[in-house]
């Protein structure tokens, strides 16, 4: 079968590798239907995430068909149309059993990580995969449900939910802040509506994604290179600052933008993957009871969205905004890697 194999940091190729098979009796085998990119990927191709070595298929998205089932697997069948959820959970230890799917004790690759697709195993940007744990990661498709729909159920919707809306505990009536208006700040922005808020405050650098944030779910919109940018986001608020301020992008400065447009007692979620360290001013939001949170998605939300998407009340397919068949993963790389010059959301493979 053809892979996206990485090779090193800046380094990957789709190329032929041996086809996986069944390892153990909770395996199913996967054949791909449909993968795609995540910011996550273009995070290891920089280098900023060590723990993946060389030679590992990339990718930790995707729907496919299930070929094959272990002898543990009673709940599956071939044939099954499924997604495959982007943290493996065994479904058992202390963990997995509060809903920590993320921090599974018991995965392949490492103890206490849940994400392990194209992490420490191979993974969904290949012909087939093979899906340890299967009955507790993956989801079965429901009839009509549109490949591009199914593939933002994997990692976005459920990160943008669990880390930017559940962490940063949305309220009726909020305002929230959103800087960064790529797709997992564009799905923070679609599942922050499902709380409630008054306003949604886009911010981003680029003008095409600011003009598209109000289809999933903005309702004003910041340009950051502004020089005035934070005051214009306080003119949005009762002059004290936004409620709930969901960092999107992974860099030392939008996380600092967060801590500065956060009114006392507001709530900072970080979602962007940040690959160096970034300064915490404690000696200053400390006394303006700010509270922080971060983390990898656990994707317990997964089946609840599932059904919001399949009734059509979160408009999943929003976010697909180039196709690619296997043989052009390259290309389609280049396009994601570079999505402001080709105003790129998500990339869907088939």
């Amino acid at each position: 079968m053809k892979a996206l194999v990485y090779k090193g940091p800046g380094e990957k190729s789709w190329e032929e590798v041996p086809e996986p098979g069944i390892q153990r009796p909770t395996d199913v085998i996967v054949k791909m239907i449909a993968t795609t990119i995540c910011g996550t990927d273009l995070h290891i191709l920089k280098g900023d995430v060590p723990a993946v070595d060389t030679g590992r298929i990339l990718g930790h998205e995707g729907i496919g068909v299930i070929t094959e089932i272990g002898s543990g697997v009673t709940q599956l069948a071939v044939g099954d149309r499924v997604i495959l959820a982007c943290v493996s959970s065994c479904g058992q230890c202390s963990n997995c059993r509060r809903g920590l799917y993320s921090h599974c004790l018991n995965p392949e690759g490492a103890e206490g990580i849940g994400w392990i697709f194209g992490h420490l195993i191979d993974g969904t940007q290949a012909e087939y995969v093979r899906v340890p744990f299967a009955e507790n990661s993956v989801y079965k498709m429901p009839d009509g449900l549109t490949d591009a729909e199914g593939i933002l159920l994997s990692d976005i919707l459920p990160t943008g939910f669990e880390i930017g809306v559940q962490y940063g505990h949305i309220m009726p009536g909020d305002v929230v802040a959103v800087i960064g208006s790529g797709p997992v700040g564009l799905a923070a922005m679609m599942t922050a509506r499902l709380h409630g808020p008054s306003k949604i405050v886009a911010i981003d650098l680029d003008d095409a994604r600011l003009a598209r944030a109000a289809e999933f779910g903005a309702t004003d919109t910041v340009k950051s290179g502004d020089a005035d940018w934070l005051e214009q986001v306080i003119a949005l608020t009762d002059g004290l600052g936004v409620d709930v301020a969901i960092e999107a992008v992974g860099i030392p400065q939008t996380f600092t933008m967060a801590t500065l447009l956060v009114r006392p007692g507001g709530n900072v979620a970080n979602i962007g993957v940040h690959g160096k360290p970034v300064e915490l001013a404690l000696n200053e939001l400390w006394i303006k009871n700010i509270n922080i949170s971060m983390g990898l998605v656990n994707t317990n939300t997964l089946g609840m969205l599932l059904k919001l998407v399949a009734e059509h009340k979160l408009p999943a397919e929003k976010f697909v905004t180039h196709e690619f068949s296997f043989d052009q993963i390259l290309e389609a790389y280049d396009v994601f890697g570079n999505a402001s010059q080709h105003d790129a959301l998500k990339v869907l493979i088939h």
